[in-house]
């Protein structure tokens, strides 16, 4: 059996707390063999509040509830700008240090990094708070898209729909695609009645993947010109929710940051084998201001375009002494 250790600050987002049970649970309903237990663990602070807004809930874990997890999934919460208690960080060190995957979603991702465990490598958060995160810790990569980022063992995301995303992949990691798709199905029923003709075409998508490619150029060809989410699935004549879905299986993004990558990446062309100003780069790559270039670039590539462009040319010196 495979243990999931929920942790909840205090003030934690109902859909946060229920997620996970929901995901896990219908795993293990729907599949013999397949085994979770889900521990809810109240972090020190955690407080039930008797006010009928918030969801009122007993823990019946504390911290003592991550030993012997193999997952700890640390929620949101929006105390997220103090620092952890000396025994949380503690206990999420031991956790790490035992070899048990962590994951945080949204602004618990700011009490994981708190830790120190994410210096030196890749995470992201809500797009609210991506900046704070890069600003009080500069050592991590910072990823601005919020989708699932997995580096070593640690897992973090945005945390939209309580975590979704996050217990998605850790199924996926533990039981592979196929289950990790029929449990999403399950949990998201489709509104059509005929579902097998819907999980067939579905699955024809995905197969049918390269037939993005087309749409790809084009997009390429418009990084100058302000692009929809509508605009780019007349052309590939689908949806948007079918264009968002064959463009995760077939990039790893959606099409908007499949979008903001390829500008990203015109842009660092441009930069290094052209003298043009940042404000025609700008421009050219479809960004609103060189502000708004600046920010994206250095959130994608943890550099200005500037000293970008800087080592670029250094390095092409060196290259022609050589």
């Amino acid at each position: 059996m495979s243990v999931i250790a929920v942790l909840a600050p205090d003030g934690v987002p109902g859909p946060h707390l229920t997620t996970p049970g929901m995901v896990f649970g219908a795993a293990s309903r729907d599949h013999p063999g397949v085994e979770y237990e889900v521990r809810l663990c109240a972090a020190p602070g955690f407080r039930v509040v008797p006010s009928p807004d918030p969801v009122r809930v007993s823990p019946p874990w504390g911290p003592e509830g991550l030993a012997g997890a193999d997952v700890v999934l640390i929620t949101g919460h929006p105390d997220h700008h103090g620092e952890p208690s000396a025994s949380l960080q503690s206990a999420l060190r031991a956790a790490a240090g035992r070899g048990t995957r962590v994951a945080a979603v949204g602004t618990g991702v700011l009490t994981l990094a708190a830790t120190g465990l994410l210096d030196g490598r890749r995470a992201t958060t809500g797009w609210r708070h991506t900046a704070e995160l890069a600003a009080r810790h500069p050592r991590i990569q910072v990823d601005p898209l919020g989708t699932v980022v997995e580096d070593g063992s640690f897992l973090t995301a945005a945390g939209m729909f309580g975590g979704l995303d996050v217990c998605l992949h850790i199924l996926r990691s533990d039981h592979g695609a196929r289950m990790a798709g029929e449990t999403a199905r399950e949990l998201i029923t489709p509104l059509q009645r005929d579902a097998d003709r819907v999980q067939d075409t579905i699955e024809r998508e995905i197969t049918d993947s390269a037939g993005l490619e087309p749409t790809l150029r084009w997009l390429e060809t418009r990084l100058d010109r302000a692009v929809a989410l509508p605009d780019i699935a007349a052309h590939a004549r689908t949806s948007t929710s079918s264009l968002t879905r064959r463009f995760r299986t077939h990039t790893g993004h959606t099409p908007l940051q499949y979008l903001l990558h390829a500008r990203i990446s015109e842009a660092q062309r441009l930069l290094r084998e052209t003298g043009i100003p940042v404000e025609q780069i700008a421009a050219r790559t479809g960004f609103t201001s060189p502000a708004v270039l600046r920010r994206h670039f250095r959130a994608l590539t943890g550099t200005t375009p500037r000293a970008y462009r800087q080592a670029h040319r250094g390095e092409r010196a060196q290259g022609e002494r050589e």
